[in-house]
This record gives structure tokens, C-alpha cells and sequence, in this order.
């Protein structure tokens, strides 16, 4: 197996989830005792919240940097950053590291196309709704991409930041986050992506009033099978191939 490093930490709530799906999916795969070889360097989130807050994206850059170092040093094989609206900064991560960052957008859109949908919705933070990074990243797998109107972009944002990424669940909060899916589907999403790592824990897919691709399980999924086989193809491509024995929420 091939050994990943996670830049986990943003929130550790999610970073949980990282790890106990993908440990679940390489124990399916390979029976026994089997586990997958990781590292997770974890940030203290408050230091990476107030860079984001501040909008010093240089410096959030740079810290995610550091952290891809340390766990190249410690030998990762490749990295995942365990949180989609990081990505942001994910070219300062590619840069800093010779081995492979596999990127969110790309398992998300390697699921999408799984599940023949090519028109998304995108929940998530306003910067991931709003910004062109994650946008950006799924229309180049030829992917159509719609957001909330701006009051609900807002809302979602502090509903993310004061209460889920605090590991706070309500049923209040869900009714939200599930009226928004219920428009973008209305608006002609085929599926609508949880674009924000604790949202699958706050709506789980399964339970969603729509169609929803959990941005954790799709990465998990890419994580899964570049642990179990190294001859996959990364970078901003398609993702192909599924570990033999993996389960559906793991393999997309």
C-alpha cells in the first residue's frame, strides 16, 4: 500500500471522518487486520481561521505548505487536504511538494461523471460557492456549476463557521442546508455536492432530500484507491479504476 498524508485539522471534525472512512475502506479491501498507512499533521484551526477571516490567503498558503513538508518528510506518497474550501490555497501546497496533492474537485467530479451527472449545485462556505477555485476546478471535467442566491450563500457561511466546524448539529440548521439542496435541484441540479466536510455529518447523503455527493466520501474514495494501487492517474484528470472490494461509499 501507499502511505497518504492528511493536512487534517480544519475542522477535526471532518478530519475524523477522513480517517475512519478510509481506514473502514482499506479493512473491506483487504480483509484482517488491514488498515491504511497515514499520516495526519493537524492544524490548530483557530491560527488558519483567522487567516481566512483576514482574507491573508498568502499566509494561509504558506501554512499549509509547511504542513505538506512535515509529512512528505515523514513519508507521505501523496498528500490530501482535508477540507474543500482550503483548496483555495492548494497551488502553494503543489508547489512546496514533488509528490502528487489529490485534489477534492477532481474525486468530486470523478463521482459525479460515476453517477452521469453533469450539472451540480455547490453547498459549502461563500468563498467555495462564490470564488472561482473550486468552480473552476470542477468545469474543467466538464461539469456545469450552480450556487445559491447571495442571502443564502451568506447564511450557509455562518451556519458552517458558528456551528458546524464547532461539531454543533441541529435540526434547525439541517431544515436550511435541506431547502437549499431542495432549490439548487429545482434550479436543474442533477446532484447537489456537500462542499463543506462537515456537512455530510449534519445532512448524511442517504438522508438528503435530493440527490447529494459527499465531497468526504468522494475524496476518501480517490484516497482509497491510490492507497490500494499506485498506477492510478492524478493531477487535474479524471480519476479512474475502483479498488476490487471496496464499498459504494468508499469507491464512489
Amino acid at each position: 500500500m501507499h502511505r497518504i498524508g492528511l493536512l487534517g485539522g480544519m475542522s477535526w471534525h471532518s478530519t475524523e471522518q477522513y480517517y475512519r472512512r478510509i481506514n473502514t475502506a482499506v479493512a473491506h479491501a483487504k480483509g484482517g487486520h488491514s488498515s491504511a498507512p497515514l499520516l495526519i499533521d493537524s492544524a490548530d484551526f483557530a491560527e488558519i481561521r483567522a487567516f481566512q477571516i483576514a482574507e491573508d490567503w498568502p499566509a494561509a498558503g504558506e501554512a499549509l505548505a509547511d504542513s505538506a513538508r512535515r509529512l512528505v518528510a515523514g513519508g507521505a506518497e501523496a498528500l490530501a487536504i482535508a477540507t474543500n474550501l482550503m483548496h483555495k490555497v492548494a497551488p502553494a501546497v503543489e508547489a512546496a511538494v514533488e509528490v502528487p496533492l489529490l485534489h477534492i474537485g477532481d474525486a468530486i467530479a470523478d463521482q459525479a461523471h460515476r453517477q452521469g451527472a453533469t450539472t451540480l449545485g455547490v453547498l459549502g462556505t461563500a468563498p467555495t460557492m462564490l470564488d472561482t477555485f473550486y468552480r473552476a476546478r470542477l468545469e474543467a471535467h466538464g461539469i456545469d456549476v450552480l450556487v445559491p442566491d447571495p442571502d443564502t450563500c451568506a447564511l450557509l457561511h455562518r451556519r458552517i463557521f458558528s456551528e458546524l466546524t464547532l461539531g454543533t448539529f441541529t435540526d434547525s440548521t439541517r431544515v436550511e442546508f435541506a431547502a437549499a439542496m431542495g432549490d439548487l435541484r429545482e434550479r436543474g441540479a442533477d446532484a447537489v455536492v456537500l462542499g463543506c466536510t462537515e456537512i455530510g455529518i449534519l445532512v448524511p447523503p442517504a438522508s438528503a432530500p435530493v440527490p447529494a455527493l459527499d465531497s468526504v466520501d468522494a475524496h476518501v474514495a480517490a484516497l482509497t484507491r491510490f492507497c490500494l494501487h499506485s498506477d492510478l492517474p492524478l493531477g487535474p484528470g479524471p480519476l479512474s479504476g475502483t479498488a476490487s472490494g471496496v464499498p459504494a461509499s468508499a469507491a464512489g
